[in-house]
Order: C-alpha cells, then sequence, then structure tokens
C-alpha cells in the first residue's frame, strides 16, 4: 500500500510542475515570430492548431508537435516556437479539440486531472486522423517544401512512435521519453525513430532494449540516447527556471542532437 501512494503522489507533484508554465508563457510573448491558431477540419472534427512560421527566405520543412498527456500547454506551443526559430515550420494541435465540456479543447476542461483522463480516453483512430489532417494541412501550405517530421513528449512521445507506423511519408520521428508502439505496428514503420530518454525514468527506459531488438529484426533505425541524471519530462522540466541542474544539462544537449538530426532528415 506505502508504494501506491508513494507512486501517486509522485504523479500529482509531477502534472503540478506541468502546469506552472510562466516561463514558457514569457518566451512566447517575447517572440517575433508568426504564430497564430488554425482550425484543421476532417471528417467532421474541427482540430484546434498551434503554429508557428520561421523566418527564412526559403520554404521550410514541417514539424508535427505532438503534446504531452497534459494537453495544449504554453510550453507546447514555445516548443513549436523553438522549432520556428531553428527553421522550421511548426504545427502542435490540439488532440483534445471538441472533447471539453461544451465541445470545447484542453482550457475547457476543469483541471489537469480531467485533462488526463480525457486523453487516455482518446481513439487511436481518431488521434490517427487528426495528425493526418494536421501533417496534410502544413506540408501544402505554401511556405512550406513538404517535408514532414513528428515529435512527441510522454504520451506524445508514444503516439509520435506509433504516428511513425501510420504514416509512410514522414521524414524522422522524434520520440521523447514515450513507450513503443505494438509489435505488430513496428513493420510499417517507413522513416528513422530517434529516441531521448533520462536516465531516471524505469518504467519507459525499461522497454528500450526490447524495442532495439523489434526495430532491429524488422530492420528499422532507432537511435535512442539517455541522458545523465535526467528524469522523466526533461524537456519541459529543463526549461523551467525552478527545474534540476541535470534536467537543464539534458535539456540542452537533446536540443542540440535533435537540430542536428533535423538538419539531416
Amino acid at each position: 500500500m506505502k508504494r501506491i501512494l508513494v507512486s501517486v503522489t509522485v504523479v500529482l507533484l509531477s502534472c503540478s510542475g506541468a502546469f506552472a508554465q510562466d516561463f514558457a508563457k514569457k518566451r512566447l510573448e517575447k517572440s517575433t515570430r508568426h504564430q497564430e491558431w488554425v482550425e484543421v477540419k476532417h471528417d467532421g472534427r474541427s482540430v484546434h492548431s498551434f503554429i508557428v512560421y520561421p523566418e527564412v527566405k526559403d520554404k521550410a520543412a514541417a514539424v508535427l508537435v505532438i503534446h504531452e498527456i497534459f494537453g495544449m500547454t504554453d510550453w507546447v506551443r514555445s516548443v513549436a516556437d523553438q522549432l520556428a526559430e531553428a527553421g522550421y515550420i511548426a504545427i502542435a494541435p490540439d488532440l483534445l479539440s471538441g472533447t471539453g465540456p461544451n465541445g470545447g479543447n484542453t482550457d475547457a476542461f476543469s483541471g489537469q486531472n480531467e485533462v488526463m483522463q480525457a486523453i487516455r480516453r482518446l481513439p487511436a483512430e481518431q488521434i490517427t486522423a487528426d495528425l493526418n489532417a494536421v501533417g496534410d494541412y502544413v506540408t501544402k501550405l505554401p511556405a512550406a517544401d513538404g517535408k514532414l517530421s513528428v515529435c512527441g513528449f510522454c504520451w506524445g512521445g508514444g503516439q509520435s512512435f506509433r504516428y511513425a507506423a501510420n504514416n509512410k511519408n514522414l521524414r524522422a520521428a522524434y520520440v521523447f521519453y514515450g513507450p513503443p508502439p505494438a509489435k505488430e505496428d513496428i513493420a510499417r514503420i517507413n522513416c528513422p525513430v530517434h529516441g531521448f530518454y533520462g536516465e531516471n525514468d524505469a518504467r519507459i527506459n525499461a522497454t528500450i532494449d526490447k524495442t532495439k531488438d523489434l526495430m532491429k529484426e524488422a530492420s528499422k533505425t532507432y537511435e535512442p540516447v539517455i541522458y545523465d541524471g535526467a528524469g522523466h519530462g526533461f524537456m519541459r522540466q529543463g526549461e523551467d527556471p525552478k527545474g534540476r541542474e541535470a534536467d537543464k544539462k539534458a535539456r540542452d544537449e537533446a536540443w542540440k542532437r535533435w537540430k542536428e538530426l533535423l538538419k539531416n532528415s
């Protein structure tokens, strides 16, 4: 019983930190890049999506950003802005679009627990259809060069890995501390998968060796890197001024690696 209580406490503390994102909001407010909300419609749904454009002279590749289990947050939007700063068109769909109270989005829910519960109830088919529609939208923009990669964090990390098995046109998938898809889905992956993991994240890291084996058996590219001393969610925690030094160091190293990979995708 004590172990269960401790685990619940850790999750709740993690959730509280995820929603305290003044640092991300301030970053967004200071950005000079063009940011806007768009409604991507498909099959009777409208996916509320945040898009940021880079300040470049040529057409740019696009990156589809999948949020954490906390839904659309300021930090997720700030990731999109940082990708645009690096030269990419970044779009982050709110996968809770239309599922909140009165048909609202993430911000319509009364609290973080309700958001997390709603995320867990999302049908896999709907998630894939939303990502397909948003990916199709962004790659067809006049400023886009038609190339698309996907990234995701935590719950979104798992979804980015799963989406790699459902979109054969992806250039790459960037999985941040998310679980792999089902074994039978791995054969459908058509792009390299790059993993980013914190050392102190046994729950997720327990999947890495098995995933290596399955991806190798299927002749797929899977490149996981584990960052020393970092915990789950280090990309977000590492930006928080109150975050741990190990998470900040891991976040900086991960961004450096990520930008290099994006250049070559």
